[in-house]
């Protein structure tokens, strides 16, 4: 778990490295904004109550993926038709979360660590779980986000995909969450931001068949 001093590193490796990614990603955001502004009519971008440190709402940065006024469930499988074609490359690009380095810079997040849920999952979590990791910001990654980079087409993959996530996907990523914050340190931050950057710059290729988590692997 983190040190004191480590939480003051773990701070300012967000705060830098948030506005160094902001920097770099300049030009692509106002791509995106205008990619998304074309898309379909509605803001460009997103905000969604999220559950932070200390069980604080906030407000979650994306960039739109959705149309505008069409309900639905708050988990989203690979073939929603809420989502825009330009939405569906924002979200599998994991473009659409950009903004959430602003979240980064307000306090709201951290660049690692485990990912904001809505109220709504947050209350089925068991109370000792909710009490632990509401000790910690929320990230933008994990490991559990890393193994469930697919989580959409997982999901699509369900007869009944929010009673999938619930029942299913969330207790894993619990128990992930714990593993990870339990044994946490900036170091493994830094392993863990390596990754992500690994598997966004090289995503399942199309017609390429989804590593599931919920199945069983076969040795």
């Amino acid at each position: 778990m983190y040190s004191p001093a480590g939480l003051v590193l773990k701070r300012a490796m967000d705060v830098s490295g948030s506005l160094v990614a902001l920097a770099l990603t300049a030009p692509v955001l106002v791509g995106t904004a205008a990619l998304v502004r074309a898309s379909s009519p509605g803001p460009i971008i997103f905000r969604q109550a999220r559950v932070g440190r200390g069980g604080k709402p906030f407000e979650l940065l994306k960039f739109r993926t959705m149309r505008v006024g069409v309900v639905g469930p708050q988990v989203t499988s690979g073939a929603d038709p809420r989502i825009t074609r330009v939405g569906r490359i924002l979200r599998r690009s994991k473009l659409d979360e950009l903004p959430e380095l602003i979240n980064v810079l307000r306090g709201d997040l951290s660049l690692v660590g485990p990912r904001p849920e809505v109220p709504k999952y947050v209350d089925l979590y068991p109370p000792a779980d909710r009490e632990f990791l509401q000790r910690f910001r929320p990230g933008i990654t994990d490991p559990a986000t890393i193994r469930f980079r697919s989580e959409e087409d997982i999901l699509a993959q369900a007869a009944d995909p929010e009673a999938a996530y619930v029942q299913q996907i969330l207790p894993m990523k619990l128990r992930m969450y714990r593993a990870y914050l339990e044994e946490a340190s900036v170091l493994k931050d830094i392993g863990v931001l390596l990754e992500t950057l690994r598997v966004i710059v090289s995503p399942p290729r199309h017609g390429q068949v989804v590593m599931n988590p919920l199945q069983p692997r076969c040795n």
